[in-house]
């Protein structure tokens, strides 16, 4: 008798596969996921930034509280993540 194929749980039900936080995002590497903790209140998430655009400065609310943080992203001449920190905007 001929064994079937496997076929993984997300093909099975349509599914998209979860993004894994711990591996470079995007075709070329020019997205990252990195872990911040908000200025605010504390607590820590995973942020995705754009390395593409070189070093810059946004803002983003925190996904917890909800309070406005300035990003600071630092890129280096090969656009490889340098560093990355919070800062409250009051």
């Amino acid at each position: 008798m001929a064994k079937k194929p496997s076929t993984s749980i997300d093909a099975l039900y349509g599914l998209e596969p979860v993004i894994d936080t711990e591996r470079s995002a995007g075709c070329d590497a020019l997205e990252r996921f990195v872990q911040i903790a908000c200025p605010y209140c504390g607590e820590s998430y995973g942020v995705l930034i754009d390395l593409s655009a070189g070093s810059q400065s946004y803002v983003q609310d925190c996904e917890v509280c909800c309070q406005p943080i300035t990003l600071n992203l630092l890129v280096d001449q090969n656009n490889e993540f340098v560093s990355l920190k919070t800062e409250r905007l009051d």
